[in-house]
């Protein structure tokens, strides 16, 4: 007999707990997470294995073991920053498939540029936020997350080749802060600062929209 798959839900929304209910009562293995206790409380005679806590802290994420799990479900929609934490923070563990629930089109696409393996868009909504590819000024691709703060995703700059983080300073001297590296298609968040960057690599940073012009 196959062995049991284990699952991770973040996230017991509605969406979140029907997926988790459904498999605990398909015999499954199954790790609930919700930040708000409340609503921890309230499932836990429908799903045993529940915990409140903050899935976009690392330390949290190696506590409870998620490098275990096969399948991790990430259902916080409407709460793109901590999906994208989690996302990433589930992929520098090796999670072997992250599921995420996204609020949009443009959701998906960032979820899937941060690593998840698919993606579920069960409706359109309105508010929908473009994307903009600015090749022409460095940027591989730029991707609204609010009105005032972008994720952006650019080339280490040949200036910037050979020194580390520490070194220069993107923070101070640009105004962004770097949340991973991508280098030959693995997207690392637990980031080195003193590890020498090559142009090989990627750099995801969220900035001020404003301040955008100082890569350029």
């Amino acid at each position: 007999m196959n062995k049991k798959q284990s699952y991770a839900i973040f996230g017991l929304g509605k969406y979140g707990r029907a997926v988790a209910k459904e498999l605990v009562e398909n015999g499954m293995e199954v790790l609930a997470v919700d930040i708000d206790e409340d609503i921890v409380n309230s499932v836990v005679s429908e799903i045993p294995y529940c915990k409140c806590a903050d899935i976009t802290d690392e330390d949290v994420i190696k506590q409870l073991g998620i490098a275990n799990f096969d399948v991790v479900v990430i259902a916080m929609a409407t709460n793109l920053e901590a999906s994208v934490m989690a996302t990433m923070l589930c992929k520098e563990a090796g999670v072997k498939t992250i599921i995420v629930k996204c609020a949009s089109e443009m959701n998906c696409k960032i979820l899937s540029k941060v690593g998840a393996d698919k993606v579920v868009f069960p409706e359109n909504e309105s508010g929908v936020r473009l994307a903009k590819n600015l090749l022409s000024s460095g940027f591989i691709d730029i991707i609204e997350l609010s009105k005032d703060v972008s994720m952006v995703e650019l080339d280490v700059k040949p200036e910037w080749e050979g020194k580390n983080l520490l070194e220069l300073n993107l923070r101070k001297k640009y105004s962004v802060n770097v949340v991973a590296i991508v280098e030959e298609k693995n997207v690392c968040v637990n980031i080195d600062p003193e590890k020498s960057l090559n142009k090989s690599m990627k750099l995801i940073v969220i900035a001020n929209t404003t301040k955008l012009n100082k890569l350029k």
